[in-house]
């Protein structure tokens, strides 16, 4: 079975624009997930459609390897937790709660689970959701509530992604080499000759102008890089 380490299935019911349908791929492909399943679509060659390329926007291999059944049944094949997703509680049916209120607890019940979305136009139909075992609701604005399709899939993946055990965040910059205490003073020592050269400091009567300076060097940790700048500055100065 494709995905064999991935307890996960997204599957959208009845789907009208191909843009969707590649959005809701590159969703899933950012968080780790990759079985896609669509149910019925209004375009039966959606999956290869120009638009929808191009929203997938470098998720392609999910839509090759996306299937389409003609019945949600079809589609929660192997599935042993279903999820609607919806907006509006229904008054018989699957508990209505938001993704972070249950998501943890599904992942140490160890289920194949499935993420079920409605279409663009009509949502869920109500038996579509009485075939399902949980039912979420993002949390949104009382007075508006519309999500896009894409940005359900998109925070369902997120929700999910993080009760199985989110990604690292990657610094978008090495680590710090921080300057050590020797490094700081050296450059204060090489200001203070300057602030004398331009006349900004008496050393007959410093005041605390050093300890202040001192102690500003000290709230912004200066990295060794920006100590090389500030005796670059001073030594410029005295050059004049």
């Amino acid at each position: 079975m494709e995905h064999a380490l991935d307890p996960t299935r997204f599957v959208l019911m009845h789907t009208s624009h191909g843009g969707n349908v590649g959005a809701a791929a590159r969703a899933m492909k950012v968080m780790g997930f990759g079985d896609l399943v669509l149910v019925a679509p209004r375009f039966e060659d959606v999956l290869s459609r120009e638009e929808t390329v191009a929203f997938a926007s470098g998720a392609a291999d999910v839509l090759a390897r996306a299937r389409i059944v003609p019945t949600l049944a079809q589609a929660l094949d192997g599935i042993t937790l279903a999820c609607a997703t919806a907006m509006t509680p229904r008054d018989f049916g699957p508990p209505t709660a938001a993704p972070r209120e249950v998501l943890p607890e599904l992942v140490q019940q160890g289920h194949r689970v499935a993420f079920v979305f409605g279409s663009e136009r009509y949502g869920m139909a109500n038996e579509d959701v009485y075939r399902c075992h949980r039912v979420l609701s993002v949390p949104t604005n009382p007075a508006y509530g519309s999500l896009n399709l894409a940005q359900a899939v998109q925070i369902m993946a997120y929700e999910w992604r993080q009760a199985l055990g989110s990604f690292a965040v990657t610094p978008a910059a090495p680590e710090p080499q921080w300057a050590d205490g020797q490094a700081v003073q050296g450059a204060l020592a090489h200001w203070r000759e300057a602030l004398e050269h331009i006349g900004y400091l008496d050393p007959a009567a410093p005041k605390k102008l050093l300890p202040r300076l001192n102690q500003l060097a000290n709230r912004l940790q200066l990295t060794r890089e920006e100590v090389h700048i500030l005796r670059g500055i001073a030594r410029s100065v005295l050059t004049r």
